[in-house]
């Protein structure tokens, strides 16, 4: 009989999503019959880490636009797989440059087509939008998504804003005056990825990965907080006005620098001081009356 073989693709700055999809694999390891490869796709020029602040947010038109970045070349032990696994990140409520990129790669846009795809998502807690970008993108390349699993950081989504910020521009992993939790995902949910990994292994031991999603969801972990949904409903349309506007009017690097500074401070004051007074009124005033529509978009989001 022959092995059943992955393909794990990842990419990350932090070492994050590394922890996650180690752990997801973790599982599949144990067994002689499944052949795992792991391939990390990277840009070709690689992004700074830590970031300046002006990197850090100089990054959004080009991911909000999909604009791709020129990857390393991708080797693959085998011309193809009985199922990958697509781990990445979102930029900007997009799939991050790399990601991108991928499906602007002919190796990689071969490798998916007819197969199985199973997404691996580590974000700040907003994945929606970039996760229907994907979905598109995978139908379009031919591929066959049979399930994502989403890993968040659960913490305040204010919170959550500044202590990733605080480890993306100084590279540390700490808490932020002492005081700040820890940013990212917490250690507890990266190690479930090994309980996803596990209902994996049982559905290739018993030759169907149909319905895996419906498994996915049943072990109760992945949610998406009501606040969460009502922003990334309603901001990707503010991000890709930005986007263009940045593109547009910002040919020069100082006139790129000035329109990218303004959307870092329009950015903090939405976050921090619009969004919870917008959202307060939503929820006592309109949430009442469109809570089964909306639960209902959340399960769509989810499948």
């Amino acid at each position: 009989m022959s092995s059943f073989k992955i393909l794990a693709l990842w990419y990350s700055q932090t070492g994050q999503l590394h922890q996650i999809i180690t752990h997801f694999l973790q599982p599949l390891t144990e067994t002689n019959s499944i052949d795992i490869d792991i391939v990390e796709y990277k840009p070709a020029i690689p992004y700074p880490f830590p970031w300046s602040s002006q990197e850090f947010f100089n990054t959004m038109p080009e991911s909000v636009l999909l604009t791709p970045t020129p990857l390393a070349p991708l080797n693959f032990a085998h011309s193809s797989y009985d199922l990958i696994v697509l781990a990445y990140q979102p930029w900007y409520l997009s799939p991050s440059i790399p990601a991108n990129s991928l499906f602007h790669t002919p190796e990689f846009l071969h490798i998916i087509r007819n197969t199985p795809v199973i997404t691996l998502i580590g974000s700040r807690n907003m994945w929606i939008n970039s996760q229907e970008i994907i979905k598109k993108q995978l139908h379009t390349a031919g591929a066959n998504l049979i399930g994502n699993i989403a890993f968040s950081d659960k913490h305040q989504n204010q919170i959550s804003a500044i202590t990733i910020v605080h480890w993306m521009l100084s590279g540390r992993k700490d808490k932020k005056y002492g005081i700040f939790p820890l940013p990212g995902i917490s250690t507890s949910d990266i190690q479930q990825a090994s309980e996803y990994g596990t209902v994996l292994h049982t559905a290739i031991q018993s030759q169907s990965l149909q319905g895996i999603q419906s498994k996915f969801l049943a072990l109760g972990y992945m949610n998406i907080p009501l606040d969460v949904q009502f922003i990334e409903e309603r901001a990707k349309r503010l991000f890709t006005v930005w986007a263009q506007l940045i593109t547009k009017f910002g040919s020069s690097l100082q006139g790129r620098k000035r329109l990218v500074t303004t959307f870092k401070w329009y950015l903090i004051i939405a976050l921090f001081i619009v969004a919870p007074i917008v959202f307060f009124f939503y929820f006592f005033l309109f949430y009442p009356f469109t809570y089964k529509a909306v639960n209902k978009k959340k399960q769509i989001y989810l499948q």
